[in-house]
């Protein structure tokens, strides 16, 4: 018996596993379905690819996008102790103020979320208005310096757009290089950060290789959780809650396969309704990517990496390709001037990224392109099966609404403008698989056919709707979600830091506790 059991123990699990254990006479069981993040690869940088489609993924793809030519859409998510921190290119965003004063629910203002996106973080610049310097959460620049990084940001400069040094400050607009979860060149994840230091304590268990198959309810109150480690039924009981924070597509996976969701769907397959709840799973939001490969013939990319001298580099001085995040230089960009803010962000990597991720790059190579944050398309997760090891439906419904597909074609023409620009041309002479020409209709073509998410996804067991302001799933009791999914739209940027101060906050809300007070360091 434990006070609170936790299922995932990704980004916002680690967190709240941590947090929630400061006590110590709370007892605390985090529940994770991989192993533990001992794999050398995780935790150099540069080798993040490497882990897709291994045993520390769970290895989703949607089902047939309908507005895709009904293609399926690689969705990578870690499964290991981190999660998806533990697998990510380690972009510190929080996205815009506008995107958490629009979700309109009480305590989640941007103002009001800034102290856990500061308690939590490790800035290397010191404290500011912005930004904390004392949290677990490391936040550095890069330390890669790759000339082709350099040299896409002239360009966009080059193209008419201003820098910006600090994409968590005052203004997100413009260019510049991304601030990094990383320490001296390695990654920092939420394992590293939050749960590794908290591993000690006696009032902490850590249970992993368990795939949770469903919550277990005594009439309408959550009392905990069975799943399989391989072929061993494993029980844990909440004696106050059960917490998920399985993820965007494993947390109303989970809430189905447990009796909550579509009362017709869940009758169809066999499974008890607990309560009808036909918005989860619903809403489902993601930000995809439209990638413009360059390659080229000189011998400074990704590629280049494993050669000796990088590798020494790397481990004498924590320095060099090695810590590469992937996209280590980027910016916010506003497709109509009119908007109240960015809705595209431009991710350059030096490295040939083709096929999702998923193609082994084969030459020296520049990627870039935009991604789309505020879309309108809203997609699902759904059961395929009552089986609570088959994967969940999802369909991301991506470009289902024109407005998204009109924004792709705007996108790709700033895209090709900046490539175009004289610091890149030593790097961009030779397109891969370009659009067939600038037209509308060739733009639209390409978006379809080689747009790929960039592994965003939120929304599914959104405030309002499934879950109330503070994150209880509205008709139950004991039961809580904490992570992507409870965001009503996905935000402004990379989701890795948002959702740590979900959990931040979440914690405090778990154990009844004000919200921190706010600092006015000054930069």
């Amino acid at each position: 018996m434990y006070d609170y059991v936790i299922v995932g123990g990704g980004s916002a699990g680690c967190v709240l596993a941590a947090r929630l254990s400061e006590d110590p006479d709370i007892r605390v069981c985090l529940v994770e379905a991989g192993p533990m993040d001992s794999a050398e690869q995780i935790h150099i940088p540069a080798a993040f690819a490497k882990l897709f489609r291994t045993r520390l993924d769970w290895d989703y793809d949607s089902h047939d996008e309908p507005y895709m030519n009904r293609r399926r859409v690689y969705l990578p998510r870690g499964k290991v102790v981190g999660g998806t921190s533990s697998i990510n290119t380690q972009i510190y965003i929080r996205g815009n103020q506008a995107d958490y004063d629009a979700w309109q629910q009480p305590g989640w203002s941007f103002d009001e979320l800034l102290p856990y996106f500061k308690r939590s973080e490790g800035n290397e610049r010191g404290p500011s208005r912005f930004h904390g310097a004392d949290g677990p959460m490391a936040v550095s620049e890069g330390r890669a310096g790759n000339p082709m990084s350099t040299a896409f940001l002239e360009a966009a400069t080059a193209a008419g757009y201003p820098a910006n040094d600090d994409f968590n400050g005052s203004e997100q607009d413009g260019f510049g290089a991304f601030q990094l979860t990383q320490q001296n060149g390695m990654r920092v994840s939420t394992a590293t950060a939050f749960l590794h230091p908290a591993l000690s304590r006696p009032n902490l268990t850590v249970e992993t290789n368990v795939q949770v198959h469903r919550v277990l309810f005594e009439g309408s109150r959550a009392v905990g959780i069975t799943g399989h480690r391989l072929d061993e039924e494993v029980t844990f009981r909440a004696e106050r809650e059960v917490v998920l924070s399985a993820g965007t597509y494993n947390s109303p996976q989970l809430l189905m396969l447990s009796g909550i969701g579509p009362a017709g769907m869940l009758r169809a397959l066999g499974l008890p309704v607990v309560l009808d709840q036909p918005q989860v799973g619903q809403n489902l939001q993601d930000h995809v990517l439209i990638p413009l490969i360059y390659p080229h013939e000189h011998p400074i990319s990704m590629l280049a990496a494993g050669q000796p001298e990088h590798i020494e580099q790397f481990q004498t001085e924590g320095r060099g390709p090695l810590t590469s995040n992937g996209p280590e230089v980027g910016g916010f960009v506003r497709s109509d001037p009119g908007l109240p803010a960015p809705d595209l962000e431009y991710l350059a990597a030096p490295v040939m990224f083709v096929d999702n991720g998923l193609g082994v790059p084969d030459r020296h190579a520049l990627t870039f392109g935009p991604s789309l944050l505020t879309p309108r398309s809203r997609g699902s997760v759904s059961l395929a099966s009552e089986d609570p090891t088959a994967k969940p439906r999802i369909v991301h419904n991506y470009f289902a609404e024109n407005d998204d597909l009109r924004t792709a074609v705007t996108s790709l023409r700033i895209g090709l403008d900046i490539a175009n620009q004289v610091a890149l041309k030593p790097y961009t002479s030779d397109p891969f698989r370009p659009p067939a020409s600038t037209s509308d209709a060739d733009l639209r073509a390409y978006t379809l056919r080689y747009a790929h998410s960039i592994f965003h996804p939120t929304s599914t067991c959104a405030m309002g709707s499934v879950v109330d302001e503070q994150l209880r799933v509205t008709g139950v009791d004991g039961l809580r979600v904490v992570d992507a999914s409870v965001m009503p739209t996905v935000v402004r940027g990379n989701t890795n830091a948002p959702v740590i101060a979900i959990a931040e906050k979440g914690a405090d809300l778990i154990r009844g506790l004000q919200q921190p007070a706010e600092t006015t360091d000054d930069a």
